[in-house]
């Protein structure tokens, strides 16, 4: 029976996550724990049309021994082939999936100054390629499927064998999938949902947003002229039409780069490049960070938000009902894919230039004079909790209560 969901999967990936296009390559980026899955995605891609598909294989086994051993000036480094890979095959328009499944404690042993350097140097070096990707010049979906480090650490009572079949169960759940489910149509109306959100946020054209809870978030975002809010499906240059990220639940958009102040608590974990960071909260001026702490994991906060000038001001807000279904599971994923799907979020770093008018073809330059973020790093972290406000403020000074008790107002749209 999971052998017919996990081929239900892949095909959900193809014709509905990247939309494949017939004589279209599809590059597959995957842990190599998840072979038989990106093996199902090959398939259902070459069935579906497409000209090649290519395998981009890797391995954190692998790469902790080079993170263990390595000097730091190794991390300064990164291979010109890698480079020349993703951007030849972005400039010829393929289609790219990555599978995002790591065990959430891996590098937990490794000194965070390395993890910092190999994050700053590959984000350098695939500044294009991800440009290409965040505008949406290229057609990408984000999924996952179990692993044993992972699953052991989600499900930590039960034996290996149990706890990754357990995190199959929830995936599976999360995306629609089931044994009589009709998924292509049930995700054809998630979706027209979430395009409805994004609509009545856009109609209302918010300059400000902001978050209270009781956990200490007191939190003012203002929205720049021409923002856009999206939601569910999206489209690539070419017109096709895509889901980023399976699962979704979000609505988002982006913030001001210098209008964020006040103080935000994290109600998650987040496990960001092998390592989890826990009870962090963070303070804001006029956009920026200026004090931040945190449970477990303060060092690793700290070597993200010094990636770069922009890892420490905002990149996106995104809203997601406390009573999401990824939510309502009680599941604690360790992974931001679903994590974010389960809580309203925000993300320190790189802004998607589609959440602005006319964003797509602006330059770095001018879209930092429309008050849009850079920066080589895009981190999601979750802030939603079940008894969140957020009062959106219009221009014309109107007040509307988007988000209370951790949904959606009612009778908003």
């Amino acid at each position: 029976m999971q052998q017919e969901l996990l081929k239900k999967y892949a095909e959900l990936v193809v014709k509905v996550g990247v939309n494949i296009q017939r004589d279209q390559i599809l590059v597959i980026n995957t842990p190599i724990e998840c072979a038989e899955f990106a093996r199902e995605i090959s398939k259902a891609a070459f069935a579906a049309g497409a000209h090649d598909v290519v395998m981009s294989w890797g391995d954190e086994q692998s790469a902790h021994i080079r993170f263990e051993h390595g000097s730091k000036e190794l991390f300064t480094e990164f291979p010109e082939w890698r480079v020349k890979f993703c951007q030849g095959y972005a400039e010829q328009g393929a289609a790219f999936v990555s599978i995002a499944a790591r065990d959430p404690q891996i590098f937990s042993d490794i000194d965070p100054e390395k993890l910092k350097l190999a994050n700053q140097a590959a984000g350098a070096a695939l500044l294009e390629y991800r440009e290409r990707l965040m505008s949406n010049r290229n057609t990408w979906c984000v999924v996952s499927v179990p692993t044993k480090g992972w699953a052991t650490k989600v499900f930590p009572e039960d034996t290996e064998e149990a706890a990754v079949e357990k995190l199959w169960q929830a995936i599976f759940q999360t995306v629609r999938i089931g044994e009589d489910v009709d998924t292509v149509a049930q995700w054809r109306q998630h979706t027209e949902f979430l395009q409805k959100a994004a609509n009545f946020l856009n109609e209302q054209e918010f300059v400000k947003l902001h978050y209270k809870n009781s956990i200490g978030t007191d939190l003012t975002i203002e929205l720049p002229a021409g923002h856009i809010w999206s939601g569910g499906a999206e489209k690539s240059e070419l017109g096709t039409v895509f889901v980023a990220n399976m699962p979704t639940e979000e609505v988002f958009s982006l913030p001001k780069r210098d209008g964020v102040n006040g103080t935000v608590v994290a109600s998650k974990p987040l496990n960001y490049n092998g390592n989890l960071i826990e009870g962090f909260k963070l303070t804001f001026k006029d956009g920026k960070v200026t004090a931040y702490s945190a449970e477990k994991g303060e060092e690793i906060l700290k070597g993200l938000l010094e990636t770069d000038e922009g890892a420490s001001y905002l990149g996106e807000v995104a809203l997601v009902p406390f009573d999401s279904p990824i939510s309502q599971s009680g599941i604690l994923f360790y992974n931001t894919l679903f994590d974010e799907n389960a809580s309203c979020h925000l993300a320190l770093g790189k802004a998607y230039p589609t959440c602005i008018k006319g964003g797509e073809h602006m330059d770095s330059v001018t879209l930092l004079q429309h008050g849009v973020n850079d920066s080589l790093v895009h981190e999601d972290f979750m802030v939603g909790t079940r008894d969140l406000e957020i009062i959106g403020t219009t221009a014309d000074g109107r007040e509307i209560k988007i988000f209370e008790q951790g949904n959606f107002g009612r009778n908003l749209w």
